[in-house]
């Protein structure tokens, strides 16, 4: 089981208020291999095109490839390594769009644009705010592998006041 590392308030670099609308990031990189394919199918999506190259040779894919579930645990990865870890992210409400574009092979390397799409208040809970995200995962060929659209929540520096209280 992971290590969960609290959050001091002192470690947080950006909160809701410094998250502004049009921003896009660059999140890193990272490189696919066949045995983290592999092993991501055995435990979570054993279909045989993610497990046996050779079955995958005759698949429409035409080779070994990832689970689209392992393909968005790769950008949670990255997203949590180069950004999440430095905000005062609370976790996510969901996802409004969730898009696999195109396969991801063994030794794809895959780097991960984050864009701020719209930003607001959260209405019910005056410290937590929302910022809509575009995820966009590319291969080393500039193509898109990815598209992910959703919510994540953060803390607000200043809280709104309160709506009893106005």
């Amino acid at each position: 089981m992971a290590t969960v590392h609290p959050v001091s308030t002192r470690d947080i670099r950006l909160w809701w208020e410094d998250l502004a609308v049009g921003d896009s990031r660059e999140l890193g990189s990272l490189r696919v291999t066949e045995e983290e394919i592999i092993a991501f199918a055995r435990q979570f999506d054993p279909q045989p095109f993610h497990l046996d190259a050779e079955v995958a040779r005759h698949s429409v894919f035409g080779a070994l490839c990832a689970s689209g579930w392992h393909t968005c645990a790769l950008a949670m990865r990255l997203m949590v390594t180069n950004f999440l870890h430095d905000t005062s992210s609370l976790g996510s409400p969901g996802l409004e769009s969730l898009k696999w574009l195109k396969p991801v092979f063994p030794g794809d390397e895959l780097r991960l644009r984050h864009t701020i799409t719209d930003k607001r208040p959260m209405s019910k809970r005056p410290d937590v705010g929302l910022v809509r995200t575009v995820w966009e995962l590319f291969n080393q060929h500039g193509d898109k592998v990815l598209h992910m659209e959703g919510w994540g929540m953060f803390r607000r520096r200043e809280p709104a006041p309160s709506r009893a209280s106005c």
